[in-house]
């Protein structure tokens, strides 16, 4: 939903924090959640390490808004499903929150949430997509060889985005 936009971007935000470079994670420099190549190809051109620590709210949000929200078709779901899709979509990447919604709803697993997948959605109670959803994103997240370092942060914030979404329907 349109109006969901900030108050996912904000939360989503929360979670993914400040500058962090942690030597296990493999996107490297990170600011607001935007790794340091993404950020350089979302403007263009190279950037360094005080660039990187320097980055604002106002600078990522048009990047976030255009390559997970907009990517990931939020303004044509369900409130709070739209949420868990994004902050899934912002962590894993937009074709494995995809992945994720379709398989939920049965449908063709192309990585692209189209009128298929849209239309698949409305079969599904908004409070029963959230859950299903959350369940989906803790086990792919388990899987991950860097569970083991990042685990309890993630499944906190899977429970976090799960009581928000929820609270959205």
């Amino acid at each position: 939903m349109k109006e969901n936009l900030e108050q996912s971007l904000k939360a989503m935000l929360v979670h993914e924090g400040g500058y962090a470079n942690h030597p296990q994670d493999p996107g490297g420099r990170t600011n607001l959640g935007v790794t340091q190549r993404v950020w350089e190809e979302w403007k263009g051109s190279p950037s360094d390490e005080d660039e990187m620590r320097s980055l604002t709210v106002e600078q990522v949000t048009p990047l976030y808004k255009k390559r997970f929200w907009d990517a990931a078709r939020c303004d044509d779901l369900p409130g709070g499903v739209d949420y868990v899709v994004f902050d899934f979509a912002v962590n894993a990447g937009v074709g494995r929150s995809a992945i994720t919604l379709q398989t939920i709803c049965g449908v063709a697993r192309d990585g692209a949430i189209g009128p298929i997948t849209l239309e698949a959605v409305k079969q599904y109670e908004p409070k029963t997509l959230i859950e299903k959803f959350s369940d989906h994103r803790e086990f792919f997240y388990k899987q991950l060889s860097t569970y083991p370092v990042f685990g309890k942060g993630w499944i906190r914030r899977v429970n976090e985005a799960k009581e928000l979404a929820l609270q959205m329907v």
